[in-house]
């Protein structure tokens, strides 16, 4: 029962730095776990970290420490700041939305392209 969707992507020299927005319409943002993923071809899409209603976050150990997931619940918005950006974090992102109260449902962005290159 949300939409999603990704804005933020580009080309970025490595070492550089981008912030994803995803923006979600719907009536119970703050009551959803709000995840980002990636998918670099030829890969299976992973993980990158998640965002409770609460603030809580948790990342892949790949990146830890350069990437940090926000959310501000009265705009219906989350982030996702990239630091020190690898030419290996080149993937297309997707915003994830997972209800609280609804086990099992899930909502995908359709994605923002992310390149990390000289």
């Amino acid at each position: 029962q949300v939409q999603l969707v990704e804005s933020g992507g580009g080309l970025v020299q490595p070492g550089g730095s981008l912030r994803l927005s995803c923006a979600a319409s719907g009536s119970t943002f703050s009551l959803y776990v709000m995840g980002w993923y990636r998918q670099a071809p030829g890969k299976q899409r992973e993980l990158v970290g998640v965002i409770t209603p609460g603030g809580s976050t948790n990342y892949t150990d790949s990146v830890k420490g350069r990437f940090a997931i926000s959310r501000d619940n009265a705009k219906n918005m989350v982030y996702l700041q990239m630091n020190s950006l690898k030419p290996e974090d080149t993937a297309v992102y997707y915003c994830n939305a997972r209800p609280v109260f609804v086990p099992g449902r899930n909502y995908w962005g359709q994605g923002t392209q992310v390149t990390v290159s000289s």
